[in-house]
């Protein structure tokens, strides 16, 4: 297993890195990601038993990438606009149906994928727009990567107590620890790529860390509910989609707003 892990990750780091310096290529590898994760989701969440709008609420997740990619807004604010009319549809949707059974939960949950996947992993799109684009992408990756590295060294050699055992027997406290140094101490070495102080350079590195884990944590917490252990069996040794972006999901819109509110 962790040989197929390591040349899984191998290859993907390489098709990644070319990717960064080919706009079209990185935008549709992040537009297919978004659309196998929202699949995994949805497929995910039918194990319970939850009637919800699976292929409606890939095409819309799928929207929001797209748009971002080309750069479309009709207006300013427009993916708050495009949450009110799926919204909408999905209450409409619901109409058509003969059982209002679980209504409410099929409604929630179809708009808690489209955000959670599709919304949350399109800020990397956003990221890769912005000035220096390719430098801040791969220092986000490396960031975001280092902490899941470091989490899983120190807490294979290091862990006694256990993080959240309900959640995820595995991770401890030290990991967690482990991944935020590791990320601080990536933060601190992507600095001059990024040309931002040490300062900042360490806030990102341990904010990144947090939510990185968070967002590792958020997943097993739904793959726990649904009763698996990967989201889907497509990517040797790692698992699914939604495996190998989970942390992502979260510290991409964190290392956006932190670039743009505080390093622009």
């Amino acid at each position: 297993m962790l040989v197929k892990r390591i040349l899984s990750s191998a290859i993907i780091i390489g098709f990644v890195v070319f990717s960064l310096f080919h706009n079209l290529l990185f935008n549709l590898l992040t537009i297919t990601l978004i659309g196998l994760g929202l699949y995994e989701f949805f497929v995910m969440v039918e194990k319970k038993g939850i009637k919800i709008y699976k292929y409606f609420g890939i095409c819309i997740g799928l929207m929001i990438p797209v748009s971002v990619a080309f750069r479309f807004e009709l207006t300013k604010g427009w993916e708050f606009l495009l949450i009110v009319i799926t919204l909408i549809s999905l209450i409409m949707l619901q109409f058509k149906r003969k059982d209002s059974t679980g209504a409410l939960i099929g409604i929630s949950v179809t708009m808690f994928g489209v955000l959670y996947v599709a919304w949350f992993f399109s800020f990397i799109i956003k990221i890769h727009n912005l000035n220096n684009g390719l430098n801040l992408v791969g220092a986000l990756i490396l960031m975001t990567k280092s902490a899941d590295i470091g989490a899983y060294l120190i807490g294979t050699r290091l862990g006694k107590h256990p993080l959240i055992a309900r959640i995820s027997p595995k991770k401890s406290i030290e990991g967690a620890l482990g991944g935020i140094i590791f990320s601080i101490f990536a933060g601190l070495a992507a600095s001059s790529l990024l040309g931002i102080t040490y300062l900042h350079a360490a806030v990102l590195g341990l904010s990144i860390g947090l939510v990185g884990q968070l967002g590792d944590l958020s997943e097993s917490l739904l793959k726990r509910d649904c009763q698996i252990k990967d989201s889907s069996k497509i990517i040797p040794g790692i698992g699914g989609v939604l495996d190998l972006i989970d942390s992502l999901l979260f510290s991409a819109p964190v290392f956006y707003f932190y670039i743009h509110q505080f390093l622009n």
